[in-house]
């Protein structure tokens, strides 16, 4: 397992391809050697793989408007072979498919027939949770019936260790559960603020993440990317070379 950094967190800094360059750089510099590209400015694929390579980086994992994902599956794939990326990956559930069991059925019908285009390319389609994924219809929670209803070979999940906290479940117990369909997980820790629940660097916050580190791999998680959605008025790079060097001294392996 190998820990990456989710440019989510720093997305205000790539909103521009010069913008995205230097936080490869700087992200480069901190001693990730993976990243997740989500959150970012849209650039061209070639671009990417030669920008990637400039920096000994690779992007093994993205966010993709799940439209695209849905409508211009093909497309979608040729771009992500071009910068080497084997993980396609949808952000969220779109909301029209949230509020009651039969949208999730459709959903999930609605997404098969990419994620069956994606595995015959040789890539892999990731489902990344949130908190409403823990809701329960019919006595079953969201999640569940995604699980049940792609097969394993078709469907891969980017679990959020933060959104299954804040949904009530436990993330090590989850990261077990879906071992050999895990290949990609947010590294995503929780604090308190006196008022509400807060995201905080890896370590900074109140999280098991002795737990889910040793629950990940066991799991046989392929690389853990670091992500805080919010760094309320700090410096967000300066929260992802935090959580790095908090991870990297206590798992030296994950540099």
């Amino acid at each position: 397992m190998k820990l990456g950094a989710q440019l989510y967190t720093l997305r205000n800094a790539c909103k521009t391809t010069e913008g995205l360059e230097e936080t490869l750089k700087r992200v480069s510099d901190m001693g990730y050697s993976a990243v997740q590209l989500s959150g970012v400015c849209e650039y061209d694929p070639a671009w990417m793989r030669d920008t990637l390579r400039k920096y000994n980086l690779t992007a093994p994992l993205t966010h993709i408007n799940p439209a695209l994902v849905k409508d211009e599956t093909d497309k979608v794939i040729a771009d992500h072979k071009t910068f080497g990326c084997p993980y396609i990956g949808i952000g969220g559930m779109p909301t029209h498919y949230r509020n009651c069991k039969e949208e999730v059925m459709q959903f999930i019908v609605d997404f098969k027939p990419a994620a069956q285009a994606i595995k015959a390319a040789g890539c892999k389609l990731c489902y990344h949770n949130h908190a409403f994924e823990f809701r329960k219809f019919d006595g079953k929670i969201i999640l569940d019936y995604i699980i049940e209803q792609f097969d394993a070979d078709l469907l891969n999940f980017t679990l959020d260790t933060y959104w299954v906290q804040a949904g009530g479940g436990d993330p090590a117990r989850w990261i077990q559960t879906l071992s050999g369909r895990v290949d990609c997980i947010h590294f995503k820790d929780m604090a308190h603020d006196g008022k509400a629940a807060v995201y905080a660097p890896i370590y900074e916050g109140n999280m098991n993440f002795d737990a889910i580190v040793a629950a990940s791999k066991e799991a046989g998680v392929s690389y853990a990317f670091v992500e805080l959605d919010d760094c309320y008025g700090a410096d967000p790079f300066e929260s992802m070379k935090i959580s790095y060097d908090n991870v990297v001294s206590r798992y030296p392996a994950l540099a």
